[in-house]
């Protein structure tokens, strides 16, 4: 075995378990980040130490063989962590300032249209991804964006400002299969706040 060994961690929540309650309970989001979020981390120190192995031994197949599984289980990691800093808890929650709320009603007419369009393009993935909003490099608009399974904003001129999680594992065990109820709460929890610092950052 390599020296060479990974240890991406679990990053640490910027709340307490039970502090999105009650649009993500206690139990809800302690599965969600103990069991699902760690299980993407361990798999993807697993498939990256594969990697190195196979590196080191010039095992070409080998390597080209791991990277879907360093793909899904990297993107299941990155989209993750910043979920969690896409949320604060609801007692905490504020509105868009008005210079944010100014670019959104210029990309979507309102606050409310965003939430509407978002939510009906989250709705509708068939199976399991993410749902974001981004701002767009190219067209300096902010656009709804939607990626299966694990995927990422990476290979596109956009940058994310907001991610949300709809694998079932994000709300099953509140919401059942009533998708379009989790979304229609999560907006509560919303840190409007990091939205804004990311965009100022443009």
């Amino acid at each position: 075995m390599s020296n060479n060994k990974t240890s991406y961690q679990l990053p640490d929540l910027p709340y307490d378990l039970n502090a999105l309650e009650p649009v993500i309970s206690k139990e809800a989001l302690e599965i969600h980040y103990t069991k699902h979020h760690k299980a993407y981390v361990d798999k993807l120190n697993e498939a990256l130490d594969k990697y190195h192995e196979a590196e080191l031994k010039k095992n070409v197949d080998e390597m080209v063989a791991l990277q879907s599984a360093i793909q899904f289980n990297g993107g299941g990691h990155i989209n993750h962590s910043f979920f969690w800093k896409c949320l604060q808890p609801k007692k905490d929650a504020t509105s868009p300032s008005k210079d944010l709320l100014e670019v959104i009603e210029k990309d979507f007419e309102s606050l409310d249209a965003l939430k509407e369009k978002f939510n009906a393009q989250a709705t509708a993935i068939q199976g399991s991804g993410w749902c974001w909003l981004a701002y767009n490099e190219l067209t300096s608009h902010l656009e709804i964006i939607t990626t299966l399974n694990h995927g990422t904003l990476r290979e596109n001129k956009l940058l994310p400002l907001l991610i949300v999680d709809v694998w079932e594992h994000a709300y099953y065990l509140q919401y059942q299969n009533k998708r379009a109820d989790f979304l229609k709460a999560i907006w509560d929890i919303v840190n409007w706040g990091a939205i804004e610092r990311r965009y100022k950052k443009i």
